[in-house]
């Protein structure tokens, strides 16, 4: 069984965070440890952070001192962090209780190396709104137009790492990750069984749609090397894309 890293950025979501801490402590699949990244500067939330995980071994802290932002914590935590597969969850995200275990023996089976599945979207009050259905196969071309890659469902093999970590914005972080590894041919395979729970929050970065847009346009003129035009229209068809999934998902 091997062993599996499981990253986790922390900043105001001391609301949550017990949750989604206690979605990976009831795993089925036992053989994992967990890197929690406090990237705040709210000493209550950092009281609270150390009582909820004081009495488990499996579980690292690391205080930034700072906020630093959400790339440069998750790439604190993948320094350290010794899995042979490395997977990520935001610390208001839920996992489904055989998440790692049905998402590993994929993996081995089909020897792969990326790894992502269906979730449900829930508001605050954990009234479901939609529901996002993972694509068997997706690769380089095909992610360009939409990113249907939910952060906290993804499990990749750690040598991937080899290609880099994530870039520093604000969001859209890991969509350039996931571009910089299909440019390497590496094709993301999804599971079509919805295994994490994802928290739509009024105060969330990712709900920031300006900031979306931003950080759209700033994958791909600035790490896509595409000229500004180009970068507009991609602006352009990935909005059209996630448009038609939040309105058609229902």
């Amino acid at each position: 069984m091997k062993l599996v890293s499981v990253i986790i950025p922390f900043y105001k979501k001391s609301k949550f965070f017990k949750k989604s801490i206690e979605s990976v402590l009831r795993q089925s699949y036992s053989n994992f440890e967990i890197i929690v990244i406090f990237d705040d500067d709210d000493l209550n939330d950092l009281l609270l952070v150390k009582k909820v995980i004081k009495k488990y071994k499996k579980i690292t802290l690391i205080d930034n001192g700072k906020n630093l932002g959400v790339a440069k914590s998750r790439n604190n935590g993948l320094k350290i962090a010794k899995g042979s597969y490395v997977a990520f969850l935001d610390s208001d995200d839920i996992w489904d209780k055989n998440k790692l275990k049905k998402q590993i023996k994929f993996m081995k089976k089909n020897k792969i190396k990326f790894s992502h599945t269906s979730y449900k979207i829930v508001d605050e009050n954990n009234n479901f709104l939609s529901f996002r259905k993972a694509k068997n196969k997706t690769n380089y071309k095909e992610l360009l137009n939409s990113c249907d890659i939910a952060l906290s469902t993804v499990i990749m093999h750690r040598s991937l790492l080899k290609y880099g970590l994530f870039p520093n914005l604000k969001t859209k972080e890991d969509y350039a990750l996931w571009l910089k590894l299909g440019k390497k041919k590496i094709i993301f395979y999804g599971i079509q069984e919805v295994l994490m729970t994802w928290l739509k929050s009024g105060n969330s970065l990712s709900s920031s749609m300006f900031q979306k847009l931003f950080d759209a346009f700033r994958v791909y003129f600035y790490f896509e090397k595409l000229n500004f035009f180009v970068s507009l229209v991609r602006v352009f068809i990935l909005s059209y894309f996630y448009l038609k999934k939040s309105y058609f998902s229902r």
